[in-house]
């Protein structure tokens, strides 16, 4: 390396241990800043009512349900297993299998939730659905020639994964569908032309991460055409997918549309449904991998779990045994289990729209719009000026709230007229609040205009 080694400055000139150009180059990316920015300036104003976290609602929380799932994964193993005691201790306190201990059961959860039918098999439990990502990509992209698809903007960890795996990512416009088809079609075949592989397209089809927008039935069934006419894969990511308002009908998920043609690889997490200290996630890839000159196929969850072995190892059984017990102790059914949770979700944005309405008039300046979600964790207000984390910070500082701009979201660092609100982890008085201090913070910036 040219760097040289010193443990100061020296004739005036620092330094320096390490060359950052000498080092991989996400470290350098916008979107691999973005994860860390927005956790620390979190720390960093502690006394700001934080509109920014897409974290779960604390106040369900209870260390007493840890035990008890474990204990009931416990019980579990131990008719699974003819009440072999050693056996239900090496499974949940020993090093574990790589592609998991609980694959069984979110098989079974899947088919009770989300109309699914997948082979135990074809699934890889995580450490979060971040390492879903990470594992996925780095398994698609051979060469420079690979890319990733994604509707912008794009929830920052399946970017910043790519980043990591070296894999480009090629922009396609969101629109109130979710994703605009014909944009899609347009970058695909202008890739190919260009000599590149579009490998896999992202989207999360319900709430999405940051926008709030949900795929219609037409646009899910529409884009597995044509993932399978432009041969690219599907990388459904769904963290939100079961609060949708009581009593209106979910729709179907795209690998449930998917039939057997396996066009999509299924990506999971029990951070929202389960609970976010496990950091339990999962893959369902059934696609069949050839080899030449070989006998048969594997499926490419083999092919992740290798990776995965050399990487993590394996997910914690531990963290897998305190998921495995809620699903056990709910029948397998997540969506039962977050009635409370879906009910509180429900009304925080039927909250946060109401406080946005009070603030914001519509026919009062400053001019501010947002949209409206029919659940998750998210609303974006479309401000009178540019946002950026400067902004933030004096919004942080003097005004005491945070939100999150949107130029995290398309990983180039540029400031946009739009910031994305977060009401999953606050109370109906502490969304009345910070939304009053996000008006009087938006009205001094309008003024100054």
């Amino acid at each position: 390396m040219n760097a040289e080694i010193s443990r100061g400055p020296v004739g005036g000139h620092e330094r320096f241990e390490l060359d950052a150009l000498e080092m991989h180059g996400s470290l350098a990316s916008p979107v691999i800043e973005s994860m860390n920015f927005l956790n620390e300036i979190s720390q960093r104003f502690p006394e700001a009512l934080s509109m920014a976290a897409g974290r779960p609602y604390e106040g369900f929380f209870d260390t007493e349900d840890v035990h008890r799932h474990l204990r009931v994964f416990e019980d579990h193993l131990r008719s699974v297993h003819g009440g072999d005691e050693a056996r239900v201790r090496r499974t949940i306190l020993q090093y574990g299998r790589t592609k998991g201990i609980i694959h069984d059961l979110i098989a079974e959860n899947l088919s009770v939730d989300e109309g699914i039918d997948v082979d135990p098999e074809s699934i890889v439990v995580t450490v979060g659905c971040q390492e879903a990502m990470f594992l996925t990509l780095r398994a698609l992209r051979r060469d420079d020639k690979d890319v990733l698809i994604a509707p912008m903007p794009c929830y920052v960890g399946a970017t910043g994964a790519a980043e990591l795996a070296d894999m480009r990512v090629l922009p396609v416009r969101e629109s109130a569908e979710g994703i605009d088809l014909d944009d899609l079609v347009r970058v695909v075949t202008e890739a190919r032309a260009a000599g590149l592989r579009p490998r896999a397209c992202y989207v999360v089809a319900d709430f999405a991460n940051p926008s709030g927008v949900t795929l219609g039935t037409r646009t899910r069934e529409a884009l597995i055409r044509l993932a399978e006419e432009h041969d690219f894969l599907l990388l459904e990511d769904n963290p939100y997918g079961l609060f949708h308002a009581p009593g209106s009908e979910p729709l179907p998920t795209l690998k449930s549309l998917d039939g057997d043609r396996r066009r999509v690889v299924y990506l999971g997490s029990y951070a929202k449904t389960g609970l976010p200290g496990a950091r339990i996630g999962f893959v369902v890839a059934d696609q069949r991998v050839g080899r030449a000159g070989a006998d048969g196929t594997v499926l490419l969850a083999d092919e992740l779990a290798k990776i995965k072995s050399m990487l993590t190892v394996n997910t914690s059984p531990v963290a897998q045994a305190v998921i495995g017990g809620k699903l056990v102790a709910n029948g397998c059914s997540l969506r039962a289990a977050n009635v409370r949770e879906t009910e509180l979700y429900q009304g925080n944005l039927r909250h946060v729209l109401a406080e946005l309405a009070r603030n914001f008039p519509q026919d009062a300046e400053p001019r501010v719009t947002w949209n409206t979600p029919g659940g998750g964790f998210f609303v974006v207000l479309t401000v009178p000026f540019a946002v950026d984390d400067a902004l933030l910070e004096d919004s942080a500082r003097r005004h005491k709230v945070l939100w999150t701009p949107m130029h995290h979201f398309y990983g180039d660092g540029k400031p946009r007229h739009q910031i994305r609100l977060s009401f999953s982890y606050l109370s109906p008085a502490e969304i009345t609040l910070g939304v009053e201090r996000l008006a009087a913070f938006v009205r001094e910036q309008s003024a100054a205009l």
